[in-house]
């Protein structure tokens, strides 16, 4: 616990201090307006303080507001991002810190504010609180996230994080994850003093765990790149779906023939659609899908199955999961702002954690100027939030970083494969034992590697047995992540041009966003592969040899912008610029519809002569937080395909009901609290989608519908990243008759047939009628409600019992800022 002891309470931990002492130009703060929300809050100690869901708390505040967000609310719900204790004291200085030259002053709301007389001690100090307010999660996280540096076949380091599980790491383990300090000590200068900054900051804590007594093994180097690696696999990383997709082309070839599954699977892919609401509107191509597929692996349909590293087997999480991705940003540049000045508002959704998987340091030393959201894998850097006279966040780009292999196996033999022309043994990693809880028995992990990386499972083509392999980019590289961490929080980065260099050197995928006092400007990251022009990167490869990566992306070619000619830069997980092809787990991210499209459309209706205030631009995100884009997108478009013709009394009542909802706010708010979405028309949309959905897609898919929908749900969670409203929408529209760019080749509703549309769908709602009067016990569906207690937002592993509303807003840090002058 960092609280002071009670004996000192009425001296040491009252006092009201600066956090920094008057410095050089760094420590100036040219922020016109600064402020932060972390809903999972400063502290991580157990049993848990008083306030620790205070930020949770303010977080919630803002959901019911919708886009009637006011100047008061952003200082009400808010906290402040300025330098310096500032509006949320008194500050209150910690003591007992083992350290001359170090100062810790806490706010009310237990940030740390740090001044520290050396670069070195202000690392020191970041340990040290990252210790003392994170401990929890050091303990449980850094182990277990060993599992993503060796990308451990079926098991998610998050998963058994927040699973509360534990994993113990063998030689060969410790060995690899160890590996990376030459992988940064080759870096160059920089990479040496990261280096030396990480074990800096090891010291800190290690200090925090010898004042405490702790029982903890020192920590060391190999715990920071373990948990640089689990932010990769969590949010920084994209493809790898390539066994699962063939499966299913493989499965419409059987019954359309190549051509005809071609088509449809390209359709489906949405890999770069011209109508995209890209973020930027510069065009950086990349990932063209190629006319030839000689380098390509089909496989037999239903013959994959994927392994698991753990002993007898066990639960394999899916290859293919839809992400649950909800970070989202809005800027405007200076020419659309109300103040003169760019504008931000955004952050990244990380998920509701307690202790949160990011806290907030107020970070004051020679060389070392920032405040905003750090982690553990970050040795007293800056991840999201400010320096000086600029800020910063990012959302998840997903770049297709990971392609899977066919092996063709050979010597009779399961874990033989050919590459180059030699029959090769197939290495054995023995990764370490997951221990059992509950009464269960421990497991060992281990898994078999090609030259391509782990097997994940086996295949047949043409009835012989393969093995499929997975390569990421960024395997035992992720720490070079901190390249970039490094120059946001060492005052390297000062303009758009240098923050472009710092971003390239991520190997993780992400875009990254910039402002300062004149400009916005976006970079989109990740160690991205060259593949041969006969590789479909969309399906699996052939691991022969012969198909192997050629290069690199050059960062002059990553999408990257300052201040688009529209005025505004808006990411809401889809692709930032056109002609980027979306990676092959990532059907969505390149589609003519998206979520994203509620921010813009938020944005277009609360614009005042064509100017925003961060008010509006909280507004616009603050409503989209709570929209159905279903509501707003798709069912305009559904009214308009269905009229002149009608359906039973019952389906009119559920069309009447949806198109009322849309044509209000189209928000699942619950703003009186009973437990119950407001507006009926949500409810009647969640029970007449799954309906609607197949009745559609339905003609085209064919006996391919149920397999398509176990891999891509019709939506995917509130958070509606992915969902088949996509397809639904563009394909609505060229029934209509309007203008649409890159028309799909496959007709979906009705196979094109406007009349036999119409029909479908009357009979869907018809459907959802009977099955929601049952549901609810009432055939008058304006009585049915969405529950919204089911919805609400719980904090993992469920130490911290505080919920609150539903929402979909940025989690790790979520900030609103602008400034005025540059250094």
């Amino acid at each position: 616990m960092h609280r002071c002891h009670p004996a000192l309470l009425a001296i040491a931990c009252v006092l009201a201090v600066p956090a920094s002492a008057s410095a050089g130009p760094l420590d100036r703060d040219y922020a016109a307006y600064a402020r932060n929300i972390i809903p999972s809050g400063q502290y991580g100690d157990v049993p848990i303080p008083t306030g620790a869901d205070t930020q949770a708390k303010m977080y919630d505040a803002l959901t019911p507001l919708f886009d009637k967000v006011q100047p008061k609310d952003l200082l009400a719900d808010f906290k402040s991002e300025k330098f310096g204790v500032s509006s949320d004291g008194p500050g209150k200085k910690e003591t007992g810190i083992p350290m001359k030259g170090v100062t810790i002053v806490r706010d009310r709301l237990d940030v740390p504010h740090v001044t520290a007389n050396t670069y070195d001690k202000g690392i020191w100090a970041a340990g040290w609180i990252a210790a003392e307010d994170r401990g929890l999660l050091l303990s449980q996280a850094r182990y277990n996230s060993r599992v993503a540096v060796i990308d451990a076949p079926g098991l998610g380091a998050l998963n058994l994080i927040a699973g509360l599980k534990t994993f113990v790491p063998s030689a060969q383990t410790e060995a690899a994850t160890a590996a990376e300090t030459k992988v940064l000590l080759a870096a160059g200068k920089k990479g040496r003093q990261v280096y030396k900054d990480i074990k800096t900051f090891c010291k800190g804590i290690n200090a925090y765990w010898k004042k405490t007594k702790s029982s903890n093994p020192p920590f060391t180097p190999s715990d920071v790149y373990a948990l640089e690696a689990l932010k990769g696999q969590f949010v920084g990383q994209g493809g790898g779906a390539e066994a699962v997709h063939t499966e299913f082309f493989s499965a419409l070839q059987q019954r359309l023939g190549t051509d005809g599954a071609l088509s449809l699977f390209n359709d489906l892919r949405q890999h770069n659609d011209p109508e995209m609401p890209a973020s930027i509107d510069k065009k950086f191509p990349y990932e063209a899908i190629p006319s030839s597929r000689a380098g390509n692996v089909i496989i037999d349909p239903g013959s994959y199955k994927p392994v698991s590293s753990l002993s007898g087997g066990g639960t394999v999480r899916s290859l293919y999961q839809p992400p649950a991705l909800a970070s989202n940003e809005l800027m405007v540049d200076a020419k659309h702002s109300a103040t003169g000045h760019p504008l931000l508002v955004g952050g990244p959704q990380i998920g509701y954690y307690y202790p949160g998987l990011t806290y907030e340091i107020d970070m004051h030393a020679p060389g070392l100027v920032w405040r905003g959201a750090t982690s553990a894998p970050f040795p007293g850097y800056l991840l999201i939030g400010r320096g000086p006279d600029f800020a910063t966040t990012l959302t998840s780009a997903g770049g297709d970083i990971i392609d899977q292999y066919a092996e063709t196996l050979c010597g009779g033999s399961d874990t033989k494969y050919m590459f180059k022309g030699t029959c090769r043994d197939m290495t054995v990693f023995n990764a370490g034992t997951l221990k059992g809880s509950g009464g269960n028995p421990d497991q060992t992990v281990s898994f078999n590697e090609t030259v391509h990386g782990p097997v994940v499972g086996y295949a047949t083509v043409n009835g012989t047995k393969v093995a499929i392999s997975s390569k990421r980019s960024s395997r035992g590289r992720d720490v070079l992540d901190l390249l970039y961490n490094h120059d946001l929080s060492t005052g390297v980065v000062h303009s758009p041009a240098s923050f472009f260099k710092a971003a390239a050197q991520s190997p993780q995928t992400f875009n990254s966003f910039y402002i300062d006092s004149k400009h916005i400007a976006v970079f989109t990251s990740g160690k991205l592969p060259i593949r041969p022009a006969n590789v479909d990167p969309g399906l699996l490869t052939n691991g022969d040899g012969d198909y192997e990566w050629t290069g690199w992306l050059s960062a002059a070619n990553h999408p990257h912008q300052t201040d688009p000619k529209n005025g505004r830069i808006v990411n809401w997980n889809n692709n930032v610029a056109r002609d980027f092809g979306a990676a092959d787990d990532e059907w969505m991210r390149a589609g003519a519809e998206g979520r994203v499209d509620l921010l813009n459309k938020g944005l277009d209706r609360l614009q005042v002569k064509g100017k925003w205030t961060l008010a509006s631009i909280a507004s616009a995100m603050n409503a989209a937080a709570t929209q159905d884009v279903r509501a707003v997108d798709s069912i305009p478009l559904l009214v308009k395909v269905l009229a002149g013709s009608t359906g039973t009394a019952r389906a009119q009542q559920l069309l009447s009901l949806m198109q009322t909802w849309s044509e209000g706010t189209g928000s699942r708010l619950d703003e009186d609290l009973d437990g119950k979405v407001d507006d009926p028309g949500a409810a009647v949309t969640d029970v007449a989608w799954p309906y609607i959905a197949k009745a559609v897609m339905g003609p085209a898919l064919g006996s391919n519908l149920d397999e398509f929908a176990s891999d891509i749900e019709p939506i995917h969670s509130l958070a509606q990243y992915s969902g088949w409203y996509q397809y639904m929408d563009k394909d609505w529209r060229t029934l209509l008759g309007q203008n649409v760019q890159g028309k799909f080749t496959t007709r979906f509703c009705g196979g094109g047939d406007k009349a036999a549309c119409q029909t479908a769908i009357w009979n869907a709602l018809d459907q959802a009628a009977a099955a929601g009067a049952t549901q609810f016990g009432t055939a008058d569906a304006s009585q049915w409600r969405a529950d919204a207690n089911a919805d609400r937002i719980h904090f993992s592993p469920g130490l911290l019992q505080t919920t609150i509303r539903w929402t979909n807003r940025p989690t790790g840090i979520q900030q609103v800022i602008s400034f005025n002058r540059h250094r």
